[in-house]
């Protein structure tokens, strides 16, 4: 960001002071400005649009933001007038000082200053962004919850063809030594993996609100290049 563009957003920010058990903003409420903290400490929490068994929250301090869904509407060329609503719940821990950057003086910086459609700065904004952090890591979870259901899958396609394979191979109406051992480990463990997915399917239905959410909104520039 060069020194012109740092001097307009400079420009507009506003100080602004907080008590210890501020609500700065609610889930759910318009975005009317972005805080820049510079001392003390809030908590932000997000309970993903009020989905049962779902919920995450971070400790903000100095040189942390909040309020970022403002950025990706005031980028947006395409944005309409209303503002965006907050994906989290912000309350102070402690006072605050902070500067706060207003809806209206974003959106003039971005339509004045096309150097901050920058990809770099949106990738640096994704990186502290606690919206996107929050969805990378419902995304990762999920990837993993799939990759551990497959291994289980094979892991049993297995099994089974081991032993079909032993009771082909055995050729009689009887079951030889082996196959019957091998039968027996077989159905023992297909008791241990039925009743560690019980437990598992409650877990992993408290964390289906997780996989669920919603990947941040992206600025669309190709509408204002056309």
């Amino acid at each position: 960001m060069d020194d012109q563009l740092l001097n307009a957003l400079c420009d507009r920010l506003k100080p602004v002071l907080y008590t210890e058990g501020s609500c700065i903003i609610r889930e759910e409420d318009p975005v009317n400005e972005m805080l820049f903290i510079m001392r003390g400490n809030l908590m932000s929490m997000t309970t993903n649009g009020g989905r049962t068994g779902f919920f995450n929250s971070d400790v903000l301090k100095g040189g942390d933001f909040c309020g970022e869904e403002l950025l990706t509407w005031a980028l947006d060329p395409t944005s309409v007038s209303s503002l965006p609503s907050s994906t989290r719940t912000v309350k102070t821990m402690s006072e605050v000082e902070a500067f706060a950057l207003r809806a209206e003086d974003l959106k003039f910086v971005a339509t004045q200053f096309r150097r901050l459609h920058s990809k770099q700065l949106q990738h640096t904004f994704r990186f502290y962004s606690q919206h996107w952090r929050t969805w990378a890591a419902c995304f990762i979870q999920a990837a993993w919850h799939r990759y551990c259901r497959k291994k289980i899958e094979v892991s049993l396609r297995e099994k089974e063809k081991r032993l079909q394979f032993a009771i082909v191979n055995d050729g009689a109406t009887t079951l030889s030594f082996k196959a019957a051992i091998y039968a027996s480990r077989f159905a023992g463990n297909m008791m241990r993996i039925l009743r560690r997915n019980a437990t598992r399917k409650a877990l992993l239905q408290e964390s289906v609100p997780a996989r669920l959410l919603q990947k941040p909104a992206e600025p669309n520039f190709a509408a204002e290049e056309q």
